[in-house]
């Protein structure tokens, strides 16, 4: 194809992704598992759920590609609808920390004094256990299920964010044009959210995507250990626990969920560090 048969616009995406390679990467490992999640139902060769005791433990052959587990069911059609609810929890318990995070770090750095020394002691306290640990004890509090997870993820994933967004408005908060905003009379929220939070938030938005692989990690980690989703759903942390019994005799039941985790975190991390390049931030 000679270069005058492309256009413009596919000549300018072609430059912007190649010189940020792991921009591409991560872009692109995020949008396969993306779209695999959306077309589970289609993509999907069996029920993922549906059991069949004649070909249980087969490995990998023509008719199951990713071979099947000890109740007979379908590896590859359990990771394929597992990619729904891990990006799921991923997003979803990314979404929530980051909402409160950046609104408690918002007015504790605006504010400063009191407001500040009240929110960031609870930050200390919160940053005083060990992350894995105060998390799976709220769970075991509230009860196993993935609302348990978000749950838990909103009260102890936030302090970052907060402690991020913080510090930026600690100095935004005495620039020209925010001393401008106030002489002019805008009201403090107008100030914080619209003038100040904007130019504060670039580093939140690339450690979201770092976090979006803790978060990865946590809810198969906590899947595995029985807390998270419950059989028989499909869930890559799930078949990783149900697989570890047959690990010498049917590696297959957990080679290709491990395998995915690893690949959508890989993604997540790829986009992260990206993107942290692109906007000059530095974690």
């Amino acid at each position: 194809m000679s270069i005058e048969a492309i256009s413009p616009a596919s000549l300018g995406w072609r430059r912007f992704f190649g010189r940020r390679p792991m921009l591409a990467v991560g872009a692109g490992l995020l949008l396969f598992f993306v779209l695999l999640a959306i077309g589970a139902p289609i993509v999907a060769p069996y029920d993922p759920i549906m059991q069949n005791a004649e070909v249980r433990l087969q490995a990998p052959s023509l008719l199951h590609p990713f071979g099947t587990d000890n109740f007979g069911r379908d590896i590859l059609s359990r990771v394929i609808w597992g990619a729904r609810l891990d990006l799921q929890m991923a997003l979803i318990g990314v979404i929530f920390p980051f909402v409160i995070g950046t609104t408690v770090g918002t007015i504790a750095g605006f504010f400063g004094g009191i407001v500040d020394a009240l929110f960031m002691r609870l930050v200390d306290i919160i940053l005083a256990f060990p992350f894995l640990v105060l998390m799976l004890s709220i769970i075991a509090i509230l009860g196993p299920g993935l609302g348990s997870f978000y749950i838990a993820m909103a009260l102890v994933g936030w302090v970052s964010y907060a402690r991020l967004i913080r510090a930026q408005m600690l100095v935004l908060k005495g620039s020209d044009y925010a001393v401008a905003a106030v002489s002019l009379g805008f009201s403090r929220p107008r100030i914080m959210f619209r003038h100040l939070l904007p130019n504060a938030i670039a580093g939140s938005i690339v450690f979201s995507m770092s976090d979006a692989t803790l978060v990865l990690l946590s809810g198969a980690a906590v899947s595995y250990l029985g807390l998270g989703v419950q059989p028989p759903i499909a869930e890559w942390g799930v078949m990783v626990a149900e697989g570890q019994s047959f690990i010498t005799t049917a590696w297959w039941i957990t080679l290709f969920p491990g395998l995915s985790i690893v690949c959508l975190a890989f993604g997540f991390s790829m986009l992260g560090d990206a993107l942290g390049e692109l906007l000059g931030v530095h974690e």
